[in-house]
């Protein structure tokens, strides 16, 4: 994959206070119609540590996320119909394009985290060639991966609105913002 540059993209969005970015539904990727994408920046201290990825394995593990993994981001556009998926980066940089094709391309670093609800399409454009991320899902739900077909679509739009909402952020647990946003 082709690198990007290196200078960081901040916002005032932290873990406390995450972006968040809605998508409609493109006929090919469902994305999520009540829940939106959120968008934690520096949401994991990774400063110092020689273990990124297990830091942040262990503050997902804490906050009940699990069926972890390690991995980079596929290349071509899918979405999950049947769970949410928690992402972080522990390693690098990418660029990734939420929504389907006609979605947001976003700019993520180490110690960012990103909480994708049921459906939400997702593809790595651009990335360093260091990329680690580090997935984890909520206790409830099953995990599937979709691609875009007019089938799978149909069905997804059946299942994403059955999915149950997380208990806890995969950040801060309880007390942090998706219990707030997402049960609105």
């Amino acid at each position: 994959m082709p690198s990007i540059g290196t200078s960081p993209r901040r916002t005032a969005a932290g873990p406390s206070n995450p972006e968040t970015h809605r998508f409609a539904d493109d006929g090919l990727i469902p994305n999520n119609p009540r829940l939106p994408l959120l968008v934690y920046r520096a949401a994991i201290d990774l400063i110092g540590t020689p273990d990124p990825e297990g830091t942040i394995e262990k503050a997902f593990r804490g906050n009940g996320w699990g069926d972890l993994w390690r991995n980079g981001i596929y290349p071509y556009v899918h979405y999950h119909s049947r769970i949410h998926e928690s992402m972080a980066i522990a390693r690098g940089r990418a660029r990734v394009r939420f929504g389907g094709q006609h979605g947001m391309e976003i700019e993520l670093v180490s110690g960012d985290v990103v909480v994708l609800p049921a459906g939400t399409g997702h593809q790595c454009v651009q990335a360093n060639a260091d990329l680690v991320v580090i997935g984890a899902y909520p206790k409830t739900g099953r995990y599937d991966l979709c691609r875009g077909s007019k089938e799978e679509h149909a069905q997804a739009l059946q299942w994403i609105p059955d999915v149950p909402v997380p208990d806890t952020d995969p950040v801060l647990g309880k007390h942090g913002a998706l219990p707030r946003l997402w049960h609105t």
